[in-house]
């Protein structure tokens, strides 16, 4: 196959599928709407799993790399209510099944094992224009463009491709995400750094949450969750940090002092961001020369699937253009209906986590779920899990 391809996003997805291509000998070049590889922090802690993300990774030829990027000790979860009584506290089992790396790191691995130049900054597409006869016309904000014979999306949510395939766009989930960050947490945020442990932490109420993760120097990432209309906060300056910080604060009245130090004592500015998923079972009929991948293609509520569907979905094009390099559109047909099905059976068993972390029984809905993902999965040795269930009592919002 000599046709390059053009990927619109340099997320995970996107690279994987550049980088399986390049070890294939088929030229391929990313378009990227930011300007730099560091233009913004790319999230938190990822677990890579071993049904998708990892064969993703090797297909990519980066297994050993991914390896050196694992956070050891990060695979343990804790339960609390708002006033920090632990609830459930699953530690880390020790068997590496589902590793945590950075996010950052991982993308950073990703474009360094591609040949300088395949990724192409500061390119915001702002449109695709059919041509006919499987061609398509790329335009950027810049006032340029490029054509190509084959185009993928990997653009995520407010993808600019997906409208030549789809007339799907995101809705609201009903859930704002506010992001905060505290540094070197054991020193400098003792009590609050005590409160997350060694990994995940899920603090839950009713209609909200806090969700913290313990990341690379004693990083404690946290993102508030809370059950808001769209509009919420829309007549407020969200860059200004300390109202934003306030209003997020008010939620949380009441609330653990450890707990909530994990907003007010943020050392970044707080970032607001609004939750959107595309409808359930999103599919569209191919057409020549274009298709999608990752968020651009299923785009759901987080629930730790995401970014592995979406290494997957690059991986297996990326493999599947290599082994059929002389039939690209059944190639691109077949792809997609692979991936319907892949993102319809993460729909199926989805628990809806988004949902129960912090329905109207939260924390207790919280407990029930991970108590029965506990036990459907390969257990710790005996003693190793530790809980204290509270009266079932529920805690006023």
């Amino acid at each position: 196959m000599t046709t390059p391809v053009t990927i619109i996003g340099a997320g995970l997805g996107g690279l994987v599928l550049a980088r399986v291509l390049h070890l294939h000998g088929i030229p391929a070049t990313v378009h990227e709407a930011e300007p730099s590889p560091a233009a913004r922090h790319q999230g938190g802690l990822l677990d890579i799993h071993p049904e998708n993300g990892q064969p993703a990774l090797a297909a990519a030829g980066l297994t050993e790399e991914f390896r050196k990027l694992v956070l050891p000790g990060r695979e343990s979860y804790r339960v609390l209510d708002r006033t920090g009584a632990v609830l459930l506290d699953l530690p880390d089992d020790g068997t590496g099944r589902r590793p945590e790396v950075p996010r950052g790191a991982l993308r950073q691995l990703l474009l360094d094992a591609l040949p300088a130049g395949t990724v192409r900054w500061r390119r915001k597409a702002t449109g695709v224009r059919a041509l006919g006869e499987g061609r398509h016309e790329v335009g950027f904000d810049d006032g340029t463009s490029v054509v190509t014979s084959l185009l993928v999306g990997a653009d995520g949510a407010w993808s600019r491709v997906r409208p030549v395939l789809s007339g799907a766009t995101p809705e609201y989930f009903g859930v704002c995400s506010v992001e905060t960050f505290l540094f070197d947490g054991d020193t400098r945020h003792p009590a609050a750094a005590e409160a997350v442990g060694a990994g995940s932490l899920f603090a839950l109420a009713p209609g909200r949450g806090l969700l913290a993760h313990r990341e690379g120097a004693g990083t404690l990432h946290t993102y508030a969750q809370l059950r808001k209309p769209q509009d919420w906060l829309a007549d407020l300056d969200t860059t200004d940090a300390a109202a934003l910080t306030a209003q997020v604060a008010k939620e949380y009245d009441g609330w653990a002092p450890e707990l909530t130090a994990l907003i007010t004592d943020s050392d970044t500015p707080p970032v607001l961001r609004r939750i959107f998923t595309l409808p359930a079972g999103h599919r569209w009929d191919h057409r020549p020369g274009v298709t999608l991948l990752g968020d651009a293609a299923h785009l759901r509520a987080p629930n730790g699937e995401g970014a592995n569907l979406a290494m997957q979905d690059g991986a297996e094009l990326g493999l599947a253009l290599a082994a059929h390099p002389d039939d690209v559109e059944a190639t691109l047909a077949e792809h997609e209906q692979s991936m319907f099905a892949r993102a319809a059976a993460v729909e199926a068993n989805d628990d809806d986590m988004y949902t129960v972390m912090i329905d109207d029984d939260a924390p207790h809905s919280m407990l029930a779920l991970m108590t029965r993902t506990w036990r459907a999965e390969s257990p710790p040795a005996p003693g190793h899990l530790r809980t204290r269930l509270t009266p079932r009592t529920r805690p006023r919002p």
